[in-house]
């Protein structure tokens, strides 16, 4: 399970950056991108079942998916991509490259102190 393996990473450094803070950490926001994606309710339930007995039992994960890139051959425009318009916003171009994929990221962890 993906989601596991993520949410033993996490535990890990959260708790190491606690231990470094002196502090409980009440929530931490990760991103990733529609590849790597994660699903939320799996990712959240695999943190709290591992973090039972820790000094990361009760965090709060909130987790952000950041849509795919695109950039336009025509005009040079990034934009977000949708499936549903797969087609420069800008100039209308359906010639495009898709960027890479947002990686999965921990960008916060929000402590309070003991």
């Amino acid at each position: 399970m993906h989601e596991t393996m993520v949410a033993e990473s996490l535990l890990a450094t959260i708790s190491d950056e606690a231990r470094k803070q002196n502090a409980k950490p009440v929530s931490a926001k990760i991103s990733c991108g529609m590849l790597n994606a994660v699903n939320d309710k799996v990712l959240c339930f695999a943190f709290d079942a591992i973090a039972k007995g820790t000094s990361c039992e009760g965090i709060r994960l909130e987790i952000e998916h950041k849509l795919m890139q695109g950039q336009c051959k025509k005009c040079n425009e990034r934009f977000d991509f949708k499936l549903n318009c797969p087609k420069c916003p800008k100039c209308d171009n359906e010639e495009f490259d898709l960027l890479p994929d947002a990686p999965l990221l921990l960008e916060q962890i929000e402590f309070e102190m003991e």
